[in-house]
């Protein structure tokens, strides 16, 4: 059996490059990488932290990032990825919750990385990079000071526990039991990379999104497992993404359909500039892609665009190509992993055709850190073991599964449920929408009632006009129900940068003081 990890490679390729930073062509090769990770592993046992215990760190695309989660997988520990874009409180939730002994930032989150120190009292170790801070020790310097050798043998690998991005209230960390398995053991993801996306040592993969996300993370280093070559944008541009895919002949890469959208609405001299016909394969998931959004994506770059629905839980895997996207336009796939059910608020199964929340049929094996009420919400209330992510669908008489939203996200108007997801597509592909997101509001008659809040593309002033004709819009596309019933437009909307919107900090300001279903 072969090993898959980086280490392997800096004895196979030890010069081949495992991943380059975009916007500055540094390059970090397998015996780079795989000698950093061996050092950072010796310094976090060095800390005291044993084989399943936990850190945490929080990071920008940072050209040590793979460095560190790879000397974290070294040490067989768990480990938490962070979203840079936290406030003090939610990383010290984080950090407190998933009781990291042991925690890494940079220079870019120093002011937080102060204030935490006194928030923070299980972690013993601190360190930092690129700048000084009381408190903190230079992680240059002591990996520096680490011997390059493995650890002893046998290296069990560590795992990550990352936080869902709080969409809906407090993030919940992702807990999945560690095996026992030697470090470079074949993982079910890499397996599933090689086969459907084509991973091998010749791909060249474009990461334009965050690492600290559950997708960019376990899919470049995934990549890292075959001996590839990552290739990090350190933040997502629509131009300079077609720029890298030219500039670095990457075959490989994932987006969300935010980003789609975004290099859609490039003037078309400018989309036509780049070549991308090194591209083989498009990677995209996070949230359901309008059909107009895929159809044009396809007639673009060809038939390249996969796409697939899963979680960070790992309960179940849904996939599909493009081309059977295009006899079944709008779903995300059949699964691969884990069959399908769609389950009534009763938890009676639906037949084909008719909505409702999509269960995984494999046994769930992960829970919610700290969290056993969200932990016994995620699963089947029959008791078959099933388990849920919380989003709404429905499966077609071919097995192929439509999301149609967030089970939180649900609007009810007069007793009628709408689900926002569907204004939303629509919404997207009006030329003065840059971004939307579509919420309930209160409405003393109707209990909600249906409001879109829409960022304007640039050249476009935002006015009540505007708002009469972007529902005007949506009218001639769906029923008025599903349509806003006003428009309020945005600088810009709380949008993580993975693709998901906040949409709780929207409803937020319009519940506050009144009953919302959203916690």
């Amino acid at each position: 059996m072969s090993a898959n990890f980086p280490g392997a490679f800096a004895q196979s390729r030890p010069d081949h490059p495992a991943y380059i930073m975009a916007s500055t062509d540094q390059a970090v090769s397998y015996r780079e990488l795989d000698d950093a990770a061996n050092q950072i592993s010796q310094l976090i046992r060095s800390c005291g932290v044993a084989e399943g215990e936990h850190i945490a760190f929080c990071l920008e695309n940072h050209p040590d990032y793979f460095k560190i989660a790879w000397g974290a997988a070294y040490a067989g520990v768990y480990w938490t990825a962070m979203s840079s874009r936290l406030t003090v409180d939610e990383m010290q939730y984080i950090i407190n919750d998933c009781g990291a002994k042991l925690f890494i930032t940079s220079a870019y989150k120093s002011d937080a990385a102060a204030e935490l120190i006194d928030q923070t009292p299980g972690v013993t170790h601190r360190f930092i990079l690129d700048t000084d801070l009381e408190g903190y020790d230079r992680l240059e310097d002591a990996v520096a000071a680490q011997p390059a050798e493995p650890l002893p043998a046998p290296r069990r690998e560590g795992l990550d526990m990352l936080y869902s991005s709080g969409t809906t209230g407090r993030p919940k960390g992702v807990k999945i039991p560690m095996a026992d398995t030697e470090l470079g053991t074949p993982s079910a993801l890499t397996g599933a990379g090689q086969l459907l996306f084509g991973f091998d040592e010749n791909a060249v993969y474009l990461s334009p999104a965050p690492l600290y996300h559950a997708a960019p993370l376990r899919f470049t280093m995934g990549m890292h497992r075959v001996g590839g070559t990552v290739v990090v944008m350190e933040h997502f541009d629509p131009e300079d993404a077609l720029r890298f895919i030219e500039k670095y002949k990457a075959t490989t890469s994932q987006w969300v359909p935010t980003m789609f959208v975004r290099m859609l609405k490039l003037p078309e001299e400018v989309r036509n500039k780049y070549d991308v016909s090194s591209l083989k394969v498009a990677i995209h998931a996070a949230a359901p892609c309008p059909v107009p959004v895929k159809e044009q994506m396809i007639e673009w770059w060809g038939p390249v665009l996969h796409e697939y629905y899963a979680g960070t839980e790992g309960n179940g895997f849904v996939y599909t190509n493009s081309h059977d996207w295009l006899e079944h336009k709008g779903t995300v796939g059949r699964p691969l992993t884990g069959e399908v059910h769609i389950l009534d608020e009763d938890g009676n199964e639906l037949p084909p055709g008719e909505a409702g929340t999509v269960y995984f049929g494999a046994e769930g094996s992960f829970e919610y850190h700290n969290d056993p009420d969200k932990t016994k919400d995620s699963r089947d209330p029959k008791g078959r073991g099933w388990t849920t992510l919380g989003d709404i669908g429905k499966v077609d008489e071919d097995g192929f599964l439509y999301l149609t939203d967030r089970k939180a996200y649900m609007i009810i108007t007069g007793g009628v449920n709408v689900y926002p997801q569907e204004a939303e597509n629509v919404l997207t592909m009006h030329p003065a929408v840059l971004d939307v997101a579509v919420i309930g509001v209160p409405n003393e008659d109707f209990g909600e009632e249906v409001k879109a809040v829409v960022q304007a593309a640039d050249g476009h002033e935002p006015s009540e006009e505007l708002g009469r004709e972007l529902i005007a819009y949506c009218r001639e596309r769906l029923a008025d129900v599903k349509c806003p019933r006003s428009v309020d437009f945005r600088d810009e909307l709380p949008r993580h940068p993975t693709g998901k919107l906040y949409k709780r900090l929207l409803r937020d300001e319009y519940w506050e003081g009144r009953d919302s279903k959203l916690v």
